[in-house]
């Protein structure tokens, strides 16, 4: 379904508005170095602070620039499902290929509550669904075997696993079958990710070097684990880098050192890059090359 390098993109602002030829730009850059599909309105794409014209307006811009190149998988999750319902019915009218689903956060629903959210966001939507687990931000986990009986529904056909279990790969392979799309959703064990089974990365750090980040999917693909392990160690410490503060601020300090065109700012409650983070990031892109 989806595989290789993904970047869950940031959005860039100008002057505390969405700076859509940015975007554009990005986006456009993006697909020139090898990336293999976009999300937009992620977690990186600072999507808790978007309004919904907003959100919609980030959507269709990323279709536009993309135009059919590389699929388009529109972040599109919310803890309140008619929320989820509504942005899934946009991106499918816009042309999404797919809707990246986090599990509900804040609300803390049961595994339970947790199909039965996805259930209805399948029965009223047929978009494609990749499922997002991502416990260190929701709270509510969606257990491995709960992910094996949201496989079932035919709209659900991928899950970016952010847990940082990577048993789970097996147990997701054991109860989904071999062929259900798997994503890691963590760029420092991307490569164990692929090792166990999985097809890609929906990543943070392709944002900032997304032609690495491609030789390294394609490497994945071709089992050549020897060359996938030189640029897993080259890319390591850009990984860590865009931890180093509070996500997404030091990818866009990074993407401003990268281009010119492109500003660090971000949204409260999300601040700039501190001083620390700053002089990491510098130093993980001399590091890797890209700088």
């Amino acid at each position: 379904m989806f595989s290789g390098s993904i970047p869950a993109l940031v959005t860039p602002f100008r002057d505390g508005a969405f700076d859509a030829p940015a975007f554009k730009r990005l986006v456009e850059w993006q697909i020139d170095e090898g990336t293999s599909a976009l999300v937009p309105c992620g977690t990186t794409g600072e999507s808790p602070t978007l309004g919904f014209e907003e959100h919609y307006r980030v959507i269709d811009c990323c279709i536009e620039a993309a135009a059919g190149r590389v699929p388009v998988i529109a972040g599109c999750g919310s803890n309140d499902t008619a929320t989820a319902i509504r942005h899934m019915r946009h991106a499918q009218a816009a042309g999404a290929a797919a809707a990246l689903v986090v599990a509900p956060y804040y609300n803390r629903p049961t595994q339970d509550g947790m199909l039965a959210h996805f259930k209805a966001l399948a029965d009223a939507c047929d978009l494609p669904i990749v499922v997002y687990n991502v416990p260190g931000r929701t709270v509510a986990d969606i257990s491995a075997e709960t992910m094996c009986k949201l496989a079932e529904m035919p709209s659900v056909v991928a899950i970016k696993d952010a847990s940082g279990d990577l048993a789970r790969v097996t147990m997701h392979r054991a109860g989904a079958g071999v062929d259900f799309c798997q994503l890691s959703g963590n760029d420092d064990l991307w490569l164990p990710h692929a090792v166990m089974g999985g097809a890609g990365c929906i990543s943070v750090t392709a944002n900032v070097a997304p032609r690495l980040c491609a030789d390294f999917a394609a490497a994945c693909a071709a089992d050549d684990w020897a060359k996938a392990l030189q640029l897993h160690d080259r890319l390591f410490d850009l990984h860590k880098a865009m931890f180093s503060d509070a996500s997404p601020g030091p990818a866009k300090y990074a993407l401003s050192r990268v281009h010119d065109w492109f500003s660090p700012e971000v949204r409260l409650p999300i601040i700039p890059a501190s001083d620390a983070s700053r002089k990491a990031v510098d130093a993980a892109l001399s590091a890797a090359g890209v700088l």
